[in-house]
């Protein structure tokens, strides 16, 4: 039996803070310590070396063994406990065992502050009372007492597995311990050490519990992370703070009216929140998580419902088609435009003589043509007096849009112009006053557009290229340098359907579906390294015919570095491979001058092989290019595997692209054996989406968008078209959702940030 009566002094501190707040812990991050362990006669002496305190363990314990091998499972916690900890605080250790927390508490309040130890078990109050004199610590009070609701004696049951460990009888404080002759249901993983047992266990005294919430029923299991791992909440825990909250179901109020949720067959939001914890059967859960899933999906449509209203009320002044300068561009071209993409152009062109501002998403693969309707859009915008601005993801590709541009413009006595980041101060200069001036028709470059000294006299037309590499934020940013301009936004990137109404469900999408009839299909073929000597072979014999060749290395644990290290280690690998060919690296550590020089070389021949990190995934087209190589391609997402092989194949003749995979896995197999079969990017993005998530599609940014619990944009498919719909019709009837006030406010509370067009308060 155990006294759990206080004496005098620890109960005058006790009463001392009982009434204080307790501290917050904050969200720390932190970095995992070695322990150093040294073994002595019997005992370890565990190191904190960073906090100078050194302690007894003994390693025959199974539940401290962790602590002598270095692997404290609580090293985290102490970590977090010990940061928020002050000089002068009070701190109450209640079931001390050894003193890790206590003596970490010891060093931190000073002789300013006071511990208090509770420990009831002899043997371990012992050993944390040897350790507080081991280190010497004169600010901590500590005794052998258990702590309870109220005075008195409590039966205390030690701990078979570990000497340290033990728990109370549930005499004084309530009904949650087990006693013998229970009748309980059991629930988890049985496990043999010393004897059968199960750590952790779900269970319900049957003859108890009259409502049970841990067995014999669909049971919740919750993603327990973050904070609640902090404080150490688990899944029991939790059911019953959702149990006890289950009757304030009641007072929940719907976003949608009764019509609605009839029409569209979804159960109430209060039925949806005490079913998701509790169903009583598995439709009960299904029609939860239908409704809740419902619910995410709709407020990010009515944001981009919202959006796409917004825009189309923004007042433009129609554009008027002359068609001379088009059509001298057209009849110069040397090619005929596919269907695909003189159906987009009328679709821009219907865009434009309209009185809203266009905002439209232009999707086509790589080499389906999008360049040439931009320059057509761009000329239609200047023959109306109106000046374009085209924004690129990188300098590269920047550098050849403008070459792409001046080489037709030129045509017609448009002017245009450069600008990125590391131009000569007064050659920018220059070019930013005859811009302000109007004297600059278009001009191209990178984010360095949206840079305030940037002005234009007139702008008209926005194009963005590769417009998944920018935030909505940015794209802001640049269409207020204009007076309601229009957008095109285009991307190589072909976006799944559902991802398209998702994240792009504000802008009007026009398809490049159809391939020019010149380009020939790449030939794709799957190698491992062994393979690699017949592969460069291969690669010399192009070379002799005058082909060229690009190899790839990949981004390598996420560094720059690395990416730096593994293109320059490979660059020098294959010089003495190909000792009689002229090689060229190019990356994106490179001074602008030297990528100039080297991508100069390429263009013109000079260059047989060109080593490259991913700089090169958009921006290079070379016609002479035959061969791409990809080291190490298990490495790469499909989307962006297709679009370094979009680099070759840009001529006449016969290309090849080359995945040497290097770790073979069932999975990395099962994705590049989608490459060798299709070429079709449509279908490469949607299996890309659905083996790694909408995530890798978008930046840390743009993916912020997804805040998804419960919702699945991969196969919720029918669920945000029908969500996109109930969205529309809400929006044409109430477009400041007066009429819906919770519908406002949570859409208020979670999307605001994205707000750029959309006024509803």
């Amino acid at each position: 039996m155990i006294d759990m009566n206080l004496n005098n002094f620890a109960m005058k501190f006790v009463k001392k803070i009982s009434g204080s707040n307790l501290q917050k812990l904050g969200n720390n991050s932190f970095v995992s310590k070695q322990i150093e362990k040294a073994r002595k006669k019997g005992f370890d002496n565990w190191h904190l070396l960073n906090y100078g305190i050194k302690m007894y363990v003994d390693p025959t314990d199974p539940h401290l063994l962790s602590m002598v091998e270095g692997k404290d499972p609580e090293q985290n916690v102490k970590e977090i406990f010990y940061e928020n900890i002050c000089p002068g605080d009070i701190v109450i250790d209640v079931g001390a065992n050894i003193g890790d927390y206590t003596l970490l508490a010891c060093t931190k309040v000073g002789t300013s502050g006071k511990i208090l130890s509770f420990e009831p078990l002899s043997e371990t109050f012992l050993t944390l009372e040897r350790n507080l004199q081991l280190n010497e610590f004169t600010n901590c009070g500590y005794f052998q007492k258990a702590i309870g609701e109220k005075p008195g004696l409590a039966n205390l049951y030690k701990n078979n597995l570990s000497g340290t460990m033990g728990h109370l009888d549930s005499s004084l404080n309530g009904k949650n311990l087990i006693k013998k002759d229970y009748r309980l249901a059991v629930y988890g993983k049985v496990e043999f050490f010393n004897g059968y047992q199960i750590l952790h266990p779900d269970y319900d005294k049957i003859d108890l519990d009259i409502d049970p919430i841990n067995t014999g029923s669909i049971v919740a299991l919750y993603p327990l992370t973050g904070e609640f791992k902090k404080v150490k909440i688990e899944h029991r825990f939790f059911r019953r703070l959702m149990k006890q909250a289950e009757p304030y179901t009641e007072i929940v109020k719907d976003y949608y009216d009764s019509e609605l949720l009839d029409k569209e067959k979804l159960i109430s939001l209060r039925k949806a929140i005490k079913n998701i914890h509790f169903p009583e059967s598995t439709m009960d859960l299904e029609l939860s998580i239908k409704r809740l899933k419902f619910d995410e999906h709709f407020f990010l449509q009515l944001l981009m419902v919202l959006r796409k209203f917004s825009i189309k009320k923004i007042n433009t002044k129609p554009f008027k088609i002359n068609g001379k300068k088009v059509k001298k561009i057209i009849d110069g071209l040397g090619f005929k435009l596919t269907n695909a993409q003189n159906k987009v152009i009328k679709e821009i062109n219907s865009d434009i003589i309209g009185n809203s501002a266009m905002n439209r998403l232009l999707q086509g693969d790589v080499g389906s043509g999008k360049t040439i309707i931009a320059i057509i859009s761009a000329i239609v915008s200047v023959e109306n007096n109106m000046q374009v601005a085209i924004m690129a993801p990188t300098e590269i590709l920047a550098q050849q849009h403008y070459q792409s541009f001046k080489k037709y413009l030129d045509m017609v006595q448009i002017s245009c112009a450069l600008i990125v980041g590391k131009q000569k101060s007064t050659e920018k200069e220059k070019i930013l006053y005859a811009l302000k001036d109007g004297k600059i028709n278009i001009i191209i470059g990178t984010h360095s557009l949206i840079q305030k000294n940037v002005k234009f006299k007139n702008l008209g037309l926005i194009v963005v290229d590769e417009q998944h590499r920018f935030g909505v934020l940015q794209r802001g940013n640049l269409l207020n340098k204009g007076i309601q301009p229009h957008l095109l936004a285009m991307t190589a990137t072909p976006i799944p359907r559902t991802m398209a109404i998702t994240y792009h469900g504000d802008m009007d999408l026009s398809i490049i579906d159809e391939m020019p009839k010149n380009r020939k299909k790449i030939i794709t073929k799957v190698v491992n390294e062994k393979r690699l000597i017949k592969v460069y072979e291969f690669m010399k014999q192009e070379i002799i015919t005058g082909k060229q060749c690009i190899v790839v290395y990949p981004l390598v644990e996420e560094t720059k570095k690395s990416d730096l290290s593994a293109a320059t280690e490979g660059f020098e690998k294959l010089k003495k491979v190909f000792n009689n060919a002229n090689l060229g690296l190019i990356h994106g550590k490179m001074k602008k001058s030297e990528k100039d020089t080297i991508m100069e070389k390429f263009v013109n021949n000079t260059i047989n092989i060109l080593v490259s990190t991913t700089v090169i995934e958009v921006g290079i087209d070379v016609p002479n290019a035959s061969v791409i190589l990809i080291e190490h391609s298990e490495r790469f997402g499909l989307t962006q595997l297709h679009q370094l092989r979009g680099r070759v194949g840009r001529g006449t003749a016969k290309s090849y692209c080359i995945l040497v995979e290097r770790i073979v896995t069932a999975n990395s197999k099962k994705r590049l054996e989608i490459l060798e079969k299709t070429s079709d990017g449509f279908i490469i993005a949607d299996e890309d989406l659905k083996m790694r998530g909408p995530g890798k599609f978008f930046s840390t940014e743009q993916s912020g968008f997804f805040n998804y619990k419960l919702a699945d944009m991969i196969n919720d498919g029918p669920i945000i078209r029908k969500a996109r719909s109930v969205a529309k019709t809400i929006v044409e009837e109430d477009p400041k959702l007066d009429n819906h006030i919770l519908m406002k406010q949570r859409l208020l509370n979670e999307y605001s940030e994205y707000f750029d067009t959309i006024n509803i308060t």
